[in-house]
């Protein structure tokens, strides 16, 4: 018989604990606990009272209204333990409309990710407690998260778990290929790609590392829960601060009509342009990333200035036209 580890032994504990004082009307004395517990039954007099302080504690920290109570009102020299059921028990949940639409929106924001199941999971429970999404009230609005990046999930689950993990990353620039020994901290979408912030062993410093550059396997460390993440650590302006070096530029792009969202939030001015196309103008954007997304919304966009923003534009088209054929020659 398989024995259980400390950790899942000190749950079934507290949960049982729990239990005992939730579904008792007078208050428990600790000899009565001990005898209802099977794992303080087992223990020593010091062991168990040891045991019992800590884990009383511990189901204060996490929330649990636990009421220390005189058993005998004429001998008060014995006191007892409950949970008080009124002050356990959760509200009733309730959705106006219009958190049901923002409801059903999150759930389908992670239709087509690794996270597909969970959401799904969860909107189930709501729909067993009787509440319905507005299917009416979103249509024609489908947020998708997407996660194409190989390294994703593993990456999500060493940042849930605090495990360090160990990759091969592609810099910019040079697109120099380096080992990489990191603690994770955060993961968080960033004007269209996902970013990891991360605390660099062998640099002994923080650095943030765009997902697509990851190459290879990501292989995580055995021990979770090693290290600890920096208190208020803010992954986004982290984000923004390494992207801060980029050369920046002020630029006009002329959209397609119902193309180019993401360029569109990121404007400053959006004007009628001619024959249709709408002109947004950007100020001090990332050149590399607006080179990028020009280029990734093909004939749906074009860079009216500057100049050599658009012969960039033009270059990258050049590029991939060039990698597309040398692919099909013979």
């Amino acid at each position: 018989m398989v024995r259980p580890s400390p950790a899942a032994a000190k749950t079934e504990r507290l949960l049982n604990l729990t239990i005992c004082l939730l579904y008792t009307r007078q208050p428990l004395s600790k000899s009565r606990i001990r005898t209802l517990v099977p794992h303080y039954a087992d223990s020593s007099d010091e062991a168990f009272d040891r045991m019992f302080e800590r884990d009383k504690d511990e189901l204060r920290e996490l929330g649990v209204p636990l009421r220390t109570e005189v058993i005998d009102a004429f001998f008060d020299d014995e006191v007892g333990y409950r949970v008080d059921q009124r002050e356990y028990r959760l509200p009733e949940i309730d959705f106006t409309p219009d958190e049901l639409a923002v409801v059903g929106l999150a759930s389908r924001a992670w239709s087509q990710a690794s996270l597909a199941g969970p959401a799904a999971q969860a909107l189930r429970k709501l729909q067993a407690a009787g509440l319905e999404r507005d299917e009416a009230g979103v249509s024609g609005i489908e947020p998708l998260l997407h996660t194409t990046e190989p390294a994703f999930e593993q990456v999500r689950r060493a940042v849930l778990t605090r495990t360090p993990l160990r990759f091969t990353y592609r810099g910019g620039g040079a697109g120099v290929v380096t080992q990489r020994h990191v603690h994770p901290w955060a993961l968080t979408s960033w004007h269209g790609r996902w970013y990891l912030t991360a605390h660099d062993v062998d640099r002994d410093a923080p650095r943030v590392f765009r997902l697509d550059r990851v190459e290879g396997t990501v292989t995580l460390a055995r021990a979770s829960g090693t290290y600890t993440v920096p208190a208020g650590h803010d992954a986004r302006a982290m984000i923004t601060t390494s992207q801060g070096t980029e050369e920046t530029v002020r630029a006009r792009v002329a959209l397609r009509p119902g193309s180019g969202h993401t360029l569109r939030r990121r404007a400053s001015e959006v004007t009628p342009g001619e024959d249709g196309w709408d002109v947004v103008l950007l100020d001090e954007v990332s050149r590399s990333a607006l080179v990028a997304d020009v280029t990734g919304l093909g004939p749906a966009a074009r860079v009216l200035e500057p100049a050599e923003l658009t012969a960039a534009v033009r270059d990258r088209l050049r590029a991939v036209l060039a990698a597309h054929d040398e692919q099909e020659a013979p």
